[in-house]
Formats: C-alpha cells, sequence, structure tokens
C-alpha cells in the first residue's frame, strides 16, 4: 500500500485456457468474514473464467496478509485501498482492456461508495454488486434481532479475531475489542475510533453507499433480495424509484444473502453475464 504503513493486499490471479481477446479484467471483492476463498468468490471466479476473463480475487486489507500482520483492517468505506490496487494492476499491464468489478455485500458497499464518491481515474468498464449493505445503519439494526442470532454471533467472532491479528495493538485495545457484545458495540467503540470517526453513527452516515449512487458514472447493476435476512430491500427502495441513468437496481423476491441458486446454479453469475454482455464488454 502507498500510504506508509507497510500493509500489503493479497490476491489470486486467474488466467482462463482459452483466453478472448478484449475482454476487461474482472476484480472480486469480498465481504465482512470473507476472503478469497469464500465460496461465492472461487463460485463466481470458476463461471467468468469458463467464459474467457481473466479474475482477480482480491483480499482487502488485513485479510491474508502476506509476510507481516498489518496495521490497518479494511471497513466499510475504506475505497482508497481499491484505487491502490488498480494503479499497481495498471503498472503491471493487467488492465489493458480496462476492468469490471463485482463486489459481495461489504465489499458491494466498497465498490458503490467508491463509484459515486470520488470515482477512479482508471477505465471501469461495469460494475455489479450483491447484498450490499448500503444503509449501514439499518443493516446493524436488523443484524441485531432475535433471528439472526446465530449469524450476529459468528459475524462478531470474525470482526474480533480479524482486529485482534493487526500488529501494534496495546492492551487497552486488546480489552476493548474483547468485550464488545455486538457489531454495533464494535463499529462504535473499535471501528469508528481506529479509522477517524467519532462513532458508530458518525461511521455508518460517512460510509453508506446510499448517499453515494446518485452520483454513480459507469454502468452498474445491483442484486439484492427482498427476503434477504440481515440487508432490507427497503433501502433500496426510494433509490430505484429514480431510475437513475447509469444504476439498475434488481431486487428479486427470493435470493437470501448472496445466495440466488437455482436449478441452474447461481443465477446472478447468468443475470451479470448478461449485463455485460449487453455492454459489449
Amino acid at each position: 500500500m502507498t500510504d506508509g504503513s507497510g500493509d500489503q493486499l493479497t490476491g489470486t490471479l486467474s488466467f482462463p485456457c482459452c483466453t478472448i481477446a478484449q475482454l476487461p479484467l474482472i476484480v472480486l471483492i469480498h465481504g465482512l468474514g470473507g476472503c478469497e476463498d469464500s465460496a461465492y468468490m472461487l463460485q463466481t471466479s470458476d463461471y467468468f473464467l469458463g467464459r474467457g476473463y481473466s479474475i482477480l480475487r482480491l483480499n482487502l486489507r488485513g485479510v491474508k496478509s502476506a509476510q507481516a500482520p498489518s496495521r490497518h483492517y479494511y471497513h466499510a468505506g475504506r475505497d482508497q485501498d481499491l484505487q491502490s490496487v488498480f494503479k499497481e494492476l495498471n503498472a503491471m499491464q493487467f488492465m489493458p482492456n480496462g476492468v469490471i468489478i463485482i463486489g459481495f455485500s461489504l465489499g458491494g458497499n466498497i465498490l458503490l461508495k467508491l463509484l459515486g464518491g470520488s470515482g477512479t481515474e482508471y477505465p471501469i468498464r461495469a460494475a455489479l454488486s450483491v447484498s450490499a449493505p448500503i444503509d449501514l445503519a439499518m443493516t446493524s439494526e436488523r443484524v441485531l434481532q432475535p433471528r439472526n442470532y446465530l449469524y450476529h454471533k459468528w459475524l462478531l467472532h470474525h470482526m474480533k479475531n480479524g482486529i485482534l491479528g493487526l500488529k501494534n495493538l496495546n492492551d487497552r485495545q486488546r480489552k476493548t475489542i474483547l468485550r464488545t457484545n455486538t457489531v454495533y458495540e464494535f463499529d462504535d467503540r473499535v471501528t469508528a475510533p481506529k479509522n477517524g470517526f467519532s462513532g458508530a453513527v458518525d461511521y455508518y452516515k460517512s460510509c453508506s453507499a446510499k448517499f453515494f449512487i446518485h452520483e454513480i458514472k459507469v454502468p452498474t447493476l445491483i442484486v439484492s433480495a427482498k427476503n434477504d435476512p440481515w440487508v432490507p430491500s427497503t433501502m433500496y427502495s426510494s433509490i430505484a424509484r429514480c431510475k437513475l441513468k447509469n444504476v439498475k437496481i434488481m431486487l428479486p423476491e427470493g435470493g437470501g444473502h448472496v445466495g440466488f441458486h437455482d436449478r441452474r446454479g447461481c443465477w446472478y453469475h447468468r443475470v451479470f453475464h448478461q449485463f455485460i454482455s449487453e455492454l459489449s464488454c
């Protein structure tokens, strides 16, 4: 990374058996608690590799560090890290035909914030988002509901383990991390202060992609299920009614969270491929 931290981002770059000329590179961004080896990352990679695309399965900051533990850890608004990735890929000449970015869950929020915020100087041909929690406050509230007890417990465990792996944490910081009992407490006492926010409310307001989507200038497809147990589809309703020029929002009745499976496999793979093909990507 170029911020002087000494942190490294890792990932796996895969090439298809039969490369099709002029196709852009596809970059996959995992969600909270995920990594390059998450099932949805591997399945999406396999699908598009089979159609001639080269794929980068990216690990966000602090996940699978190459040599030493990181100083910093990814969060919902750390979109500047993606800028550094694009810069490096461009320098290595892996993006001669541009790039398509697919973000899953929290990775989708990071992606949408990037596109609608500062944007990027690099040629993004299209962007695709699956089950992105574009309203972080609403998502945090939903996750705390009793029906999500097991998921909340799993998620908080992964959040704690991830940040406890950082270097240079002092005893007070470690105790604060271990004593958090909810995702909201973790964001308020750990994520927010560590990243320059005054608290969870400030963090959620500053990093929720719903405040940036209207400014997206590249073709973007957003998919989120109405029965997602953790990301209420109502956060998309007002944006969908705006009928934005560059953003298409699909809110199918079923699909869960990063699910969308049917008898033919993963439904959003086919939808994404059609969306990309219609753009001549």
